[in-house]
């Protein structure tokens, strides 16, 4: 059976909700991703308390001409997070980011712990035949 553990990206890096946006962007182009996990520094836990993503900073920071040196990563995170345990097996994975029409899904361990980040470029990569892949890609996308 293949977990979301063996899919993951694994090494995700946070960024606290009191970050700003531009150093978040310098962040995902240093480790080159398009999101990043965002905690909640005041949580004792520092649990997750969202996701930023590239396009997000983009579209509703710099487009809607807000200065991303001033708004923070928290400023952005909206709803409650989606998350999938690492040791969910893949039809989990692949119902929890079609349902929700995510392409990046946040992989917690046991301690409710960010410990990966599954995209839709790793499902392609390496874990979804072509006909699996274009079924996530129209409902992710519908």
């Amino acid at each position: 059976m293949t977990t979301a553990a063996d899919i993951m990206h694994p090494g995700v890096r946070w960024v606290p909700a009191t970050e700003t946006l531009d150093r978040a962007a310098q962040l995902m182009r240093e480790m080159d991703v398009g999101a990043l996990p965002v905690s909640d520094p005041n949580d004792p836990d520092e649990r997750m308390c969202g996701i930023i993503t590239d396009r997000d900073i983009v579209v509703r920071c710099i487009a809607a001409g807000r200065d991303p040196s001033r708004v923070t990563a928290g400023e952005l995170c909206e709803g409650t997070p989606r998350w999938i345990s690492a040791d969910a097996d893949l039809s989990e994975v692949l119902r929890e980011m079609e349902t929700h029409q995510i392409r990046r899904l946040p992989v917690i361990d046991g301690n409710k712990r960010v410990v990966g980040v599954i995209s839709e470029t790793d499902l392609g990569r390496h874990h979804l035949n072509d006909e699996q892949l274009a079924g996530f890609v129209e409902q992710v996308y519908a």
